[in-house]
């Protein structure tokens, strides 16, 4: 099976190997997933609701969310997390969210809220003009210091309202 690699490009490199033979989901029964692999979990708040989506997504796409969850985590501490339209949401308090991710077919797609504001821009357009997006495709390499970079600032810009 093919692999992920997620490495920082900070000068020590920290390597993250991502595998399709990761364990099965840890979740008490079994979910069903949507299109793309996006499990479909009940609305809630808070830090379980979110474990138990990030534990049924299947395959690769499990341990790139699992880790773009811990980077979020890690860039902005104080982070409200839901799961909101079978999406985990990430924000600074229960009704403003600044970022999200969900599963397509054969990516993670990270949405950044108002992405056209950061600096750099991440590199996926969308058609609505303030958002901005970045495809996590299987084998593709996270620049994590750049991820958090985009987060930190994000978690400052006013959120949308959900």
């Amino acid at each position: 099976m093919a692999k992920t690699t997620i490495r920082s490009s900070a000068p020590k490199k920290t390597t993250a190997k991502v595998s399709s033979k990761s364990a099965p989901p840890r979740t008490a029964a079994k979910v069903k997933l949507l299109a793309g692999g996006n499990p479909q979990i009940a609305k809630g708040y808070g830090e379980e609701v979110v474990q138990a989506y990030l534990q049924a997504i299947p395959d690769w796409k499990r341990e790139v969310s699992v880790r773009l969850d811990a980077l979020i985590t890690k860039a902005f501490p104080k982070v409200q997390k839901a799961v909101k339209w079978n999406t985990p949401m990430y924000g600074t308090d229960e009704k403003t969210f600044f970022m999200g991710f969900h599963m397509i077919t054969k990516y993670v797609k990270v949405a950044f809220f108002q992405g056209a504001q950061l600096k750099p821009l991440p590199p996926d357009a969308s058609t609505q003009k303030a958002v901005r997006y970045l495809h996590i495709h299987e084998n593709d390499t996270i620049d994590e210091k750049q991820f958090i970079a985009w987060v930190k600032q994000a978690a400052k810009l006013p959120g949308e309202k959900m």
